[in-house]
């Protein structure tokens, strides 16, 4: 990696892109000098639709919203100070949101100190946990830019009745919700039946740029952050967009762009300490949902620490993030990256947003579409609908029920040992349908299997991942295979007023999502833990057993 200091950097309005120019001047001819000599900083901020080709023009056309949003969020204020007051008593704020409804608000909050529960599963332990804390002082934020999203429709059912079952009324229970949608949508005819709040959002911005929109800034606000500071960041980088030098937004996506064409199609993320927590997963859904499709992509690896395995190779680019305006080396054994990106939270927002709309333009994809995400939701309603019995195992091995695919040893350490060995060049990705705060060990597998591996891997727990990562591994380089883990329900939930529970429902997309990936010749191994606890620790232990 290189000697980030030595070089020049990008900088704007408190915001600095460190070693862009190296990566770019790498290549055979410089990406930014062809994106320069094409127009593009003064185009794309002129949101120009014609930037990505003709099969793009008509959706970038209503998708470009994003580069001033900032300013028409300011319109947000007086209603955003009005609803805090008045709900100033319920201060256990809830985000039932999922994919860019829920991420960004949890950046905002973990990087600025402010509590919020982001509720963006369908798994019932968490779902339970989440309505059995503090419901009588519970605001629920019920995000959908669709409105019909169906992990959000179920929790709204579940808290309403939760609510109802407390004693509340039905008005009583409308004053503890809050609807973002766009103007429109069905979500904002429940919110009246209801009797809540509605703040719509700017229809303008797709759902992985709606950091600075109501997505991002009602529950930011609700849970005490002061979101104007958040627009006056971005406001200040805006100026920057339009410019062909220290436009940072411009230097980070021809570097992401140079990278990609010249084969390091892969990001290892590190968060540098520097006050900003957690960026790395909202990027992670930005990169990959917008890049990854027609066979191309960026995908985004987010690593525990910078010397955590999976974060090197001759096809990753290495990128920091964080608050402090001077990065060199981030903690955690002197690594420096190949580019750091540094600089207030709203503007680290807008920088991606604007670099993730370049890279695409380099790329040749479409950056504001995601023509494969549908598939795994078709695909998990056919099955809630089916009476089809359950397969059975390859293999039982104490608390894991082996699922192996076509052509691989069917016990544990067999399964595990072939699905390594098939990487080749390409990457791993463990999709882990379950609880992320009580099976949160599960999250120590993509360290131990980037060891075993030495290839990239990245974990994602569902269903959010289908939200983000989901795009990439259906649309994106067919170069992946995938480990799924699914546990047993021991205490499962009804979701009132429909025909399944909440346990039925995540079995239901973690089967979905394995079909769509089966369907395109992916190896997908399923690992289904019968005993989630005991299962997590004898699954670490059978990775840890492949390194020996």
């Amino acid at each position: 990696m290189s000697d980030l200091l030595a070089g020049p950097a990008d900088a704007s309005a408190g915001l600095v892109v460190h070693g862009a120019d190296a990566v770019d001047r790498s290549a055979p001819a410089s990406t930014r000098d062809a994106l320069v000599s094409r127009g593009v900083p003064a185009r794309l901020a002129a949101k120009d639709p014609t930037l990505w080709g003709p099969a793009a023009e008509a959706e970038a056309a209503t998708r470009l919203g994003w580069l001033d949003t900032h300013r028409r969020s300011r319109e947000l204020l007086p209603q955003l100070a009005e609803l805090t007051a008045e709900l100033a008593d319920l201060d256990h704020v809830v985000l039932a949101g999922m994919g860019g409804s829920a991420l960004a608000p949890e950046v905002i909050t973990r990087t600025l100190g402010r509590p919020l529960t982001v509720l963006d599963t369908t798994d019932p332990g968490q779902v339970r946990a989440a309505l059995a804390d503090r419901l009588e002082r519970t605001v629920v934020v019920l995000a959908s830019k669709s409105g019909g999203t169906v992990e959000t429709d179920s929790h709204r059912r579940a808290y309403l009745r939760a609510f109802l079952d407390a004693g509340m009324t039905e008005a009583e229970a409308g004053r503890h919700f809050v609807v973002v949608t766009d103007p429109g949508s069905p979500l904002e005819s429940v919110a009246a039946e209801l009797g809540a709040v509605t703040v719509l959002a700017d229809p303008r911005v797709g759902g992985r740029y709606s950091a600075l929109t109501a997505f991002g800034l009602v529950p930011a606000a609700l849970a005490g952050v002061e979101v104007t500071e958040l627009l006056d960041q971005a406001e200040a980088l805006s100026e920057s967009l339009a410019r062909e030098t220290d436009n940072p937004g411009l230097a980070l996506g021809a570097a992401l762009g140079a990278a990609a064409t010249g084969g390091r199609d892969k990001v290892a993320l590190i968060g540098d300490g520097t006050g900003i927590d957690g960026l790395g997963d909202w990027i992670e859904q930005l990169l990959a949902e917008s890049t990854g499709k027609s066979g191309l992509g960026i995908l985004p690896v987010v690593l525990e620490s910078p010397d955590a395995p999976g974060g090197t190779g001759p096809d990753v680019l290495t990128v920091s993030y964080g608050g402090a305006l001077s990065p060199g080396a981030v903690p955690g054994g002197g690594c420096v990256p190949d580019v750091a990106v540094n600089g207030p939270l709203g503007a680290q927002f807008l920088t991606w947003e604007y670099a993730t709309a370049v890279a695409g333009a380099v790329l040749g994809v479409n950056p504001f579409d995601q023509p494969d995400v549908t598939e795994s939701k078709e695909n998990t309603a056919r099955i809630l609908a089916s009476t089809a019995p359950a397969e059975p195992p390859s293999s039982t091995a104490d608390a894991i029920e082996v699922y192996a695919p076509a052509g691989s040893p069917g016990d544990l350490a067999g399964a595990l040992r072939h699905l390594l060995d098939g990487v080749g060049d390409g990457y791993l990705a463990v999709l882990a349908y379950l609880d992320r705060f009580a099976d949160a060990d599960a999250a120590r597998l993509r360290p131990l299997l980037a060891g075993a591996a030495g290839r990239p891997v990245t974990f994602g727990w569902g269903p959010r991942l289908l939200h983000s990562t989901g795009q990439y591994h259906k649309g994106g380089p067919q170069v992946g295979r995938y480990l799924q883990v699914t546990g047993t329900v021991d205490n499962d939930l009804h979701v009132p007023g429909k025909p399944y529970s909440f346990g039925e429902l995540q079995a239901a997309q973690a089967a979905g999502d394995r079909q769509a990936l089966a369907g395109r010749g992916r190896p997908v191994l399923r690992l289904h833990l019968t005993d989630r606890v005991a299962g997590v620790a004898q699954l670490l232990d059978a990775v840890r057993q492949l390194r020996t």
